[in-house]
């Protein structure tokens, strides 16, 4: 198994229970990889779960795309930071005052743990598609340039990083810093099917665009093996 590779990783736990999950933490135990908390979880299981999988030596990213009023979200993600967790993300959609006032709020919550996470924004949701995007947002610029908006406003507000297809991810690089942070998403091996993700890659494809992180749920979580399909992701 290479470590390295899947230090890249993010194996999404979108369970709806602890048992469920920590049973798919062991499995994947040692492997090097990230865990990915979101919503779905955390509704059930709260900030326990996420010290749990600490304590197993897990870098947790916890995904629940903050979207609120500045002051809400500033004051929500400081209880967030207590948990512990390495990265955090909210809505770039929020606007430039809601992303800054979030990612000082990290900074200075996390300073004083001694441990401060990374705080990224969400760009567009790899689930929807070009033609949703135009016809259901109404946003009359290209999907592509609206990432790239986006993720300029997220750099120019501080943060460290989005979260976006790994098919804007080429684009995003030549218009960010090189130490801007890219997770992606909607990431298929050429094994599994593709589900209710529209623009998907490959893990090499996603990588050689110039992804960070990679993010990937049930190719790994659903399968008889998760640790096999962790390592059959770099099967080319």
């Amino acid at each position: 198994m290479d470590v390295t590779l899947n230090k890249r990783i993010m194996v999404a736990l979108d369970v709806q229970g602890r048992e469920e999950a920590l049973s798919l933490a062991k499995a994947l135990q040692g492997s090097g990889c990230w865990l990915k908390v979101g919503m779905e979880l955390y509704a059930y299981t709260g900030p326990a779960m996420i010290q749990e999988l600490k304590k197993m030596g897990f870098p947790i990213f916890l995904d629940l795309k903050l979207h609120d009023i500045p002051t809400t979200v500033e004051r929500a993600i400081r209880g967030y930071v207590q948990c512990g967790v390495d990265m955090i993300n909210v809505h770039c959609s929020g606007g430039y005052d809601m992303m800054a006032r979030a990612a000082d709020a990290v900074r200075e919550a996390g300073s004083q743990l001694k441990s401060i996470p990374k705080v990224i924004g969400v760009t567009v949701l790899t689930s929807m598609s070009e033609n949703q995007f135009r016809q259901e947002m109404g946003v009359q610029r290209k999907l592509p340039e609206h990432v790239v908006a986006l993720a300029k406003l997220a750099e120019k507000a501080g943060l460290d990083g989005v979260v976006a297809s790994a098919m804007e991810a080429r684009e995003l690089r030549r218009n960010t810093e090189p130490g801007f942070l890219i997770v992606t998403p909607g990431i298929r091996p050429a094994w599994s099917e593709a589900n209710d993700q529209m623009r998907v890659l490959t893990p090499y494809e996603a990588l050689e665009a110039g992804s960070t992180y990679l993010v990937v749920g049930r190719p790994i979580t659903r399968a008889e093996d998760p640790r096999q399909a962790l390592e059959r992701l770099w099967i080319r």
